[in-house]
């Protein structure tokens, strides 16, 4: 608060101004500029974004950009110091750095408009309110506001800054924004005790809304001071987590750069001392580093995730960071809010109990479509109900659909009314009020006096059934006015109970006719006649339950983590399916403010159903951070500004795009467009697909890296003088033949059993022993094909090794001969890791037509090169005859059957010895 001494919320309504410097009649306009300057615009701080320029130089801090960089800043010393020069080495420079440019280019691409997409306004802070100013009542931008402004709301306003109430005539508010709390709570202007000030029933809180009364009241904090600038930094501070994949990429890299600048080392010292010269023994080393490096890689799984990225959002889910995509797949546990995420936020009518009958209404939210089941006995009570309401039903307009403009309650009540074949405004015109006796927390009954067309008057009461049960003397009992008797009474209780027990909140109505003149309170609440009960929910989603039952069936482990009361999330936690059994683990704050760190982890170990009630932001992210320290990979759903913490310390935040709050879409990786739950399932089984396929075109990459590997060992330890194939060659592989096919294997369509699979393990390896073998396997077949054509080539020529030269033909048509092998192999390899244990021919070998072109690209590339004069000058290659292409192929339908025999294998071996990889 900006007042010192006692709480704000402790001082009478005179000292409140005292104590804020301000007056009834609001601040005065000398005042202004001097506040102003002190306390700057009232919106909260924007998130530090980097500059685009930083964005590119990010992608430049990967590891394998790094070792190509100093690759290709290497190689260009190495030809500054070349006697003469030689154009290859100039060649290998440029090549080199043109990948590096290349990959970064790509990643900046597509993160950069990722980010941009997900960019939205501060839609939390409304645009206008109206203040007191020097007694001149104002409309002004809310972002003009300042301490000790005095600002005038009504129902359907939204707080725009912390106030305190100087005035309040039947004031309630809706905090769910703020703290998950989905009922609307009441508002007084009395003081009340110290203690938080987020308790305080004397305060309003920015982002929050009133549903019901008039106020005034005096503001106290804006912009990033008030409560919900304090969970802004509270959730600006969260570090993001790193993904799954994130980590094991890093991991992956590393290893890979090491064992390439290790073996790259090696060679140079075992060719220096054979005689060759430095320069050239080094720029031999350099291409060895080079072949071992997936060039490819870093643009490959951008891309790939960018499909991801592109299949979520053509089902409304945006998704902010690329890696994000693969995180959702080994999701473990997902913790979930309930208002507006499982629920509508919008309150319902779902039962209507008169005369010992339930009626059932259909049809959800404020939208009057759907019915009341025999609605003619229960008219009378809908209709007195509604002439009991302040609220009034807002028609749908551009881009919103039927809203309620007052309480949220009496909201529900107005639909039911309508459902039922009422027209609560028609009715309000025929029966006028004349006097109202408003709602308070005292006597929990609100009364409303109506003269109807013949000058009679008649009190229509609604309020807490037990409230309203003592002061009623009769009850409408299918049609006819009983004398309300213990049994009767007995029968109305146990309805209640059986509504309550289903988690409804339920409002009992009641009428009586009333003497001309002037009623009193007392005397319009008593003698009542009871109509009956109406139950209502803030409704569950529809799509919910499927999308519960489907993450039950992945292993995925839902907790809700909510502000609202037990028994209410335990309501709603059953009918979406989240809980079943017959008692859950129910834990509040308080309990948990009451747990150790030790004592917390052991809750959350155990397997059963858990609802964590009451919760704060901070009691959130504690939750997040041990299931993190269990091993867990957390998603995060929320909507409010009290989810934005957990949304970002969580492996995934998910906020809700459309009833979000500002805060938690900027805190979440990921925002789902239609607020559909269901939309999270449908992105873990996208999610678990991109693993799938990134370890798919890991295979491809990798093992065509040993077949580059593989003959220039071979050839050194054999004694020959030159390498089997350039470094120029293997980035033109690299990059012109297989980043395509990689690219058409990363959007290969998720498997149908997917989703029946259990979570992979965080720890789980992105190179298992099992995509090593397979590796190895495929990289071994195709290094024997392209060392047998190099060294066949070789010898057919009759010149010994000591005589070869780079211009020789038979060199020429050797290393060629090696390219196009790799090139060729690989579109045979490309159709072989489409499966893991299913044959291919199966799945059938053009069910994937981007894969086939993107292999026959690769092949018209490798004979562009072999034979246009301009591209054989570049790569030192010669032409190929038609036979030197069959025997390629060849090789090629080699390596395919040896895949396809290995698969059969894995499909017929004994089931006991079956140890199917994870790939």
């Amino acid at each position: 608060m900006t007042t010192s001494g006692p709480a704000l919320q402790t001082l009478a309504t005179r000292d409140v101004f005292a104590a804020l410097d301000t007056s009834p009649r609001g601040l005065a306009p000398a005042d202004l500029s001097r506040r102003r300057e002190r306390y700057g615009p009232n919106e909260l701080p924007r998130a530090r974004r980097r500059g685009w320029w930083r964005d590119l130089a990010g992608q430049f801090t990967d590891l394998f950009a790094v070792v190509l960089a100093v690759a290709s800043g290497i190689t260009f010393l190495a030809y500054g110091l070349q006697e003469p020069h030689d154009a290859g080495t100039l060649q290998l420079a440029v090549a080199i750095l043109c990948v590096v440019l290349l990959n970064a280019g790509i990643g900046f691409v597509q993160e950069y408009s990722a980010e941009r997409t997900a960019e939205s306004l501060q839609a939390m802070v409304p645009h206008t309110c109206r203040v007191l100013r020097g007694g001149e009542r104002l409309e002004l931008p809310a972002r003009d506001l300042l301490p000790g402004d005095v600002v005038v709301l009504e129902a359907g306003d939204a707080v725009p800054a912390d106030c305190r109430l100087v005035e309040a005539h039947e004031v309630s508010v809706n905090n769910a924004a703020l703290t998950g709390e989905s009922d609307a709570v009441g508002r007084t202007r009395q003081p009340v005790a110290d203690g938080p000030v987020l308790e305080a029933r004397n305060c309003l809180f920015m982002g929050t809304d009133v549903v019901a009364g008039t106020a005034k009241a005096v503001v106290f904090a804006t912009g990033g001071e008030t409560e919900f600038g304090r969970i802004f930094r509270l959730a600006a501070a969260a570090p993001r987590q790193k993904t799954p994949l994130q980590i094991q990429v890093a991991s992956m890299a590393r290893r890979v750069a090491g064992a390439a600048l290790a073996i790259g080392a090696l060679l140079f010292a075992v060719r220096l001392p054979a005689g060759r010269p430095l320069v050239e023994t080094f720029v031999f080393a350099l291409g060895v580093m080079v072949a071992m490096v997936p060039e490819g890689l870093p643009a490959t799984l951008s891309v790939s995730l960018a499909i991801g990225v592109r299949r979520m959002a053509a089902r409304r889910a945006l998704v902010k960071k690329l890696l994000a995509v693969e995180a959702l797949g080994s999701t473990t546990v997902v913790c979930t809010d309930k208002t507006g995420t499982l629920t509508q936020a919008e309150m319902t009518v779902v039962q209507v109990w008169a005369g010992g009958v339930r009626h059932p209404v259909s049809g959800v939210g404020y939208t009057p479509t759907g019915e009341v089941t025999d609605p003619k006995p229960v008219r009378e009570l809908l209709r007195t109900a509604a002439l009991c309401c302040d609220a009034r039903m807002v028609p749908p307009s551009e881009p919103e659909g039927w809203r309620v403009l007052g309480d949220t309650t009496e909201g529900a009540v107005l639909v039911a009314a309508a459902k039922a074949g009422v027209d609560p405004a028609a009715e309000e015109a025929a029966t006028p009020r004349v006097t109202e006796f408003p709602f308070d927390s005292t006597r929990k009954l609100m009364s409303t006096v109506h003269r109807d067309a013949h000058g009679a008057l008649h009190a229509c009461v609604k309020g807490a059934p037990q409230e309203l049960l003592a002061r009623c003397t009769a009850v409408d009992w299918k049609g006819e006015r009983r004398p309300l008797t213990e049994e009767l009474r007995a029968a109305v209780i146990a309805a209640n109970d059986e509504l309550a027990s289903q988690g409804l909140r339920v409002l009992a109505a009641a009428s009586r006719d009333l003497p001309d003149g002037r009623p009193t309170q007392d005397e319009t609440e008593s003698e009542l006649t009871l109509l009956g009960l109406v139950g209502m929910l803030d409704p569950p989603r529809p799509e919910v339950r499927a999308a519960v039952d489907a993450c039950r069936h992945a292993g995925i482990r839902i907790v809700m983590v909510t502000g609202d009361h037990p028994l209410t999330a335990e309501a709603v936690a059953r009918r979406v399916g989240i809980v079943r059994g017959p008692e859950p683990t129910v834990v509040t704050g308080v309990r948990l403010d009451a747990l150790d760190d030790d004592a917390l982890d052991t809750l959350l170990a155990e397997s059963g159903e858990l609802l964590l009630c009451r919760v704060s932001p901070e009691h959130k992210m504690r939750v997040v951070a041990a299931l993190q320290r269990r091993g867990e990979v957390v998603a995060v759903t929320g909507d409010g500004a009290n989810d934005a913490p957990a949304l970002k310390h969580a492996d995934i935040g998910v906020a809700m795009g459309a009833s979000g709050t500002d805060v938690a879409r900027e805190a979440a990786v990921m925002v789902l467009l239609d607020d559909s739950f269901a939309s999270i399932t449908t992105a873990v089984r996208l999610g678990r697909s991109v693993y799938q396929n990134i370890r798919k075109f890991l295979i491809y990459l990798f093992s065509h890296n040993i077949a580059e590997l593989v003959p220039i060992l071979a050839a050194t330890f054999a004694g020959f003088p030159l390498v089997p194939i350039t470094a120029v060659q293997i980035l033109a592989i690299d990059l012109g033949s297989d980043v395509l096919p990689a690219l058409a294997l990363g959007a290969e369509p998720p498997e149908p059993d997917v989703m029946d699979r259990p979570p992979r393990s965080k720890n789980e390896r992105l190179f298992s022993t099992a995509v090593m073998g397979r590796i190895l396997f495929l990289g071994g077949i195709q290094s024997l094909g392209v060392c047998t054509v190099f060294f066949w080539h070789i010898h057919a020529s009759g010149i010994p090794y000591a005589d070869f030269t780079v211009h020789d033909t038979a060199y020429r048509e050797a290393i060629t001969m090696v390219q196009a092998g790799i090139v060729v192999s690989q579109f045979f390899n490309a159709l072989a890791v489409r499966t893991d244990r299913q044959s291919v021919f199966r799945i059938g070998l053009l069910s994937n037509p981007w894969l086939l072109a993107a292999g026959c690209f690769g092949i018209g590339l490798m004979a562009a090169i072999s034979y246009l004069p301009l591209l054989q000058a570049v790569f030192h290659t010669a032409p190929l005859a038609a036979s030197d292409w069959a025997v390629l192929a060849g090789f090629g339908v080699l390596l395919l059957a040896a895949e396809e025999a290995r698969k059969w294998w894995l499909r017929h071996r004994r089931p006991t010895d079956r140890k199917e990889g994870a790939q």
